[in-house]
């Protein structure tokens, strides 16, 4: 199975009185995202399922990489909420183990625990910017995970691919 892992784009800061819950993405944060997703369809990037964090910002990025991937199947769930654990998103893969190819969409530093975890790693060894895209290759569902990196798609890299 492919699994790619999309941290939401640019959102809204934080400010006093607004919860962290209901930020959303910027135009900017939009604009930097979709050319990440544009590379990766030119790519080859095609998810049957997409999961995401029910968070606004993370929906919106679920919601574009369905349109841009063309992906019909778009699923909320908690197991990508900021506050989950690596282990949740190792289970909700695996609730889906059916699938030729999913994408989550969520948040640091859980995105980045999650690509670490599932790369066989006891500790964290990537740290996804906002609008990365990570791609990892699961063979096998039992136990730990030990998926293989396949590559690391930055904001900032797919503008500088779309120019």
């Amino acid at each position: 199975m492919q699994v790619y892992l999309l941290r939401h784009g640019i959102a809204e800061a934080r400010r006093p009185g607004r919860a962290d819950e209901k930020r959303v993405l910027t135009d900017k944060g939009r604009e930097r995202l979709r050319a990440v997703l544009e590379v990766a369809r030119n790519a080859g990037v095609s998810p049957s399922l997409i999961l995401t964090s029910p968070y606004p910002r993370a929906a919106q990025s679920a919601e574009m990489a369905a349109e841009i991937l063309g992906c019909k199947n778009v699923v909320r769930t908690e197991a990508l909420l900021p506050g989950s654990a690596r282990e949740a998103v190792w289970e909700e893969i695996r609730a889906h183990r059916e699938e030729t190819a999913i994408l989550l969409s969520g948040h640091e530093p859980l995105l980045g625990q999650a690509a670490s975890f599932l790369l066989g790693a006891a500790w964290v060894l990537a740290e996804m910017k906002k609008g990365a895209l990570v791609a990892i290759d699961i063979d096998r569902f039992d136990g730990q995970p030990r998926g293989l990196l396949r590559w690391l798609l930055t904001a900032k890299l797919a503008a500088a691919c779309v120019r």
